[in-house]
């Protein structure tokens, strides 16, 4: 409406300039007389004649022009309105809250089952639920089964020049994008997944059966890995007697995530008179830029799955990893391979640098101590300087420690701050992480940084947060203790090897602290271990006298058992008072051991307020992996022991945070 006033005036402007010329044609005659009247007359006669012609014109052919003006505009209009309705793009108009005002025929055959159209754009697209407040605004939408770009523009038409008004109208676009999406999830789910699959106890299986009958075994579980990978078109290569590689199409996942990865399951039922079951571990990766990369991301998952005790999947898409099943105990390995060849992979290390530190985890306990101390004498006999990284000293670990400090045996730089190792780190050193494989929870993570050679010795479960670049990495989680892996290690190591008392005692201590005296976690090599440090000296009644508890932290032991919660019919959680315990956090741990003697317990769960951090200590015999309930909140361990850290809460914010954990994984059964 403005603009065609604007037109209007425009046009008048134009058809008056013939008398604006006028005054110039008047001019010119007064000039004309100056020079020659004769010449002025004739002038004056044509400027009169000109004037005349001009204002008839002008008062005449007005009116006719302004009509055909006019006409003009209204049938433009009329183009305008028709090519508007007609229209491909679905386009309407709406107030400024969003109610429908006009549609063209391409947004009616959007919304043509829908008579009643004259209502709020929200009530055909509820993901448009607010009227822009900028210029523009894009949706994602849907409509019956179909997907759009709904674009919102606010439009203002302004008179208020003139003495009117403005008013605010939203024009709304819509884009069809329901080929686009199509194409691309045709795409994703074309897109390929690499996978690994190996069998955990291959040869453990085997030999718990007639020799006879080991080629049916190994039939029966290529026939099983075959049909579940076939029945989605993939492909199933075997690369070894216990190792296979599989493509599947990504359009997959979602069925195999929903299912659980049921393999891993149906593969224990192959039985045909072998006293082991049958289990396998599942690497896949996804998400890569390359089938290249997809490949090596299938690789660290199944290094993910193996390192936390096998019988599982582990999915690594780009950055993100999910774990599925680790419900069954990990298998010892009876054979001692590994541990002589990592043994000697460390000696070679250890001989190449010029010193050694060695550091366990934060708040050590006599696990990483005991394995500290062991790593310490293998350093030791190989004639090379090492250095114990220690920091906190609690109560659990002062009965050692009081062995080894102001001893003449031993120098004074055996345990050492971390601020001290890191002022005596240098490139040419060897970093030796015992007891734990996260780098957020080691004694001195910046060592980590300093020191490019690292190796590892840890029985956890592996984690998304394992430390990367390891040269050299020895984690077995089905290991007892640190203190058992180091033992074994030191067998191998060198020749005739002879380990001190005192240190006989520590690392005997760690693994009687870590199986709850023999109790938890306990195998062939375990018992093994312990003769071997018994061989060398570990008095068993001086290491049971060491640990004994003081008054008060058995109460406060005896307390959280009182007070325990039964949850679920099957989960005891408990709080463990803290004030007058010097060590609360192992009082805590203590306390979850005991609560698993109640009939009924499958899991226990105790939570212990330490320096404004809330410590939980998670405890199982077999029916219950307490890893992966602590993992959701952001720990770890192993499938019977576990723990994890929560700060920035209340101590009751905490114990409801676990009960829904253990809720919501009971729902969807993952525990």
């Amino acid at each position: 409406m403005k603009k065609d006033r604007k037109l209007k005036g425009w046009l008048q402007s134009f058809m008056r300039w013939p008398l604006y010329l006028g005054v110039l044609v008047l001019a010119m005659t007064a000039v004309a007389y100056f020079f020659n009247v004769e010449a002025g007359l004739i002038c004056t006669g044509l400027a009169v004649f000109y004037l005349a012609a001009a204002l008839w014109f002008y008062l005449a052919k007005r009116p006719l022009i302004m009509r055909e003006v006019l006409l003009f505009a209204g049938d433009h209009a009329q183009i305008q309105r028709k090519l508007l309705a007609d229209l491909d793009i679905p386009y309407a108009l709406l107030d400024e809250q969003g109610k429908i005002l006009w549609i063209n025929k391409a947004f009616g055959s959007v919304i043509r089952k829908d008579k009643n159209w004259r209502r709020r754009i929200s009530d055909f697209f509820p993901e448009a639920a607010a009227v822009p407040e900028e210029e523009e605004i894009v949706y994602d939408v849907s409509y019956e089964n179909r997907y759009y770009k709904l674009h919102l523009k606010n439009i203002y038409l302004d008179d208020r020049e003139e003495g009117g008004f403005q008013v605010g109208l939203i024009a709304a676009y819509l884009f069809d994008e329901t080929e686009k999406i199509q194409y691309q999830q045709e795409i994703e789910n074309q897109k390929l997944v690499a996978g690994l699959i190996y069998l955990d106890n291959y040869e453990e299986a085997l030999e718990s059966i007639e020799e006879v009958r080991r080629s049916l075994l190994i039939a029966l579980i290529d026939r099983k890995i075959n049909k579940y990978i076939s029945s989605m078109g993939g492909i199933v290569k075997k690369i070894e007697k216990d190792k296979y590689f599989i493509v599947i199409k990504n359009q997959y996942m979602d069925s195999l995530k929903s299912t659980r990865f049921s393999l891993l399951e149906d593969v224990k039922t192959v039985n045909i008179g072998n006293d082991m079951a049958v289990t396998l571990s599942i690497g896949l990766g996804m998400g890569g830029g390359s089938y290249v990369q997809n490949y090596e991301y299938a690789r660290t998952a199944i290094d993910m799955a193996l390192g936390r005790g096998g019988d599982q999947a582990v999915v690594k898409d780009g950055e993100t990893i999910t774990y599925y099943g680790g419900k069954s105990q990990s298998q010892e390995k009876n054979t001692r391979v590994k541990a002589r060849v990592k043994a000697h992979a460390l000696r070679e290390l250890i001989e190449t640098r010029e010193q050694v530190f060695i550091m366990g985890h934060k708040m050590g306990d006599v696990d990483s101590l005991g394995a500290g101390i062991g790593i310490y004498r293998a350093c030791n006999e190989l004639s090379k300087r090492a250095h114990i990284v220690l920091d906190d000293v609690t109560s659990s670990i002062r009965p050692i420690l009081e062995r080894f400090i102001n001893n003449p045996d031993y120098p004074e730089d055996m345990f050492i701050h971390g601020d001290k190792a890191i002022e005596m780190a240098d490139p040419n050193s060897l970093l030796v992480v015992v007891d734990v494989n996260r780098p957020v929870i080691t004694e001195c993570a910046p060592l980590l940084d300093l020191i490019p050679t690292i190796v590892v010795l840890d029985h956890h479960r592996q984690t998304r947060e394992s430390i990367t670049g390891a040269v050299l990495s020895y984690v077995e989680p089905y290991a007892s203790s640190a203190c058992e892996m180091v033992a074994e290690v030191l067998q191998y190591i060198g020749d005739n090897v002879r380990i001190r008392q005192a240190e006989a005692e520590a690392m005997y201590a760690g693994i009687v602290i870590d199986t709850n005296n023999f109790m938890n976690k306990t195998g062939v090599r375990t018992f093994e271990a312990a003769a071997f440090l018994r061989r060398n000296g570990a008095d068993v009644t001086r290491v049971r006298k060491m640990f004994r508890d003081s008054m008060s932290d058995y109460k406060a032991k005896a307390e959280a058992v009182h007070r325990a919660e039964v949850f679920e019919d099957a989960f005891a959680v408990a709080v463990c008072p803290s004030e007058g315990v010097e060590s609360p956090t192992i009082i805590g741990a203590q306390a979850a051991n005991e609560l698993l003697n109640i009939v009924g317990i499958k899991a226990s769960v105790v939570l212990t307020e330490f320096q404004d951090t809330i410590y939980i200590s998670a405890r199982s015999i077999d029916e219950v992996n307490v890893q992966l309930i602590m993992e959701k909140l952001g720990g770890g361990g192993h499938m019977s022991v576990a723990g994890a850290q929560l700060k920035g809460v209340t101590m009751e914010e905490a114990v409801e945070k676990v009960k829904e954990t253990i809720k919501q994984m009971l729902d969807e059964g993952e525990i």
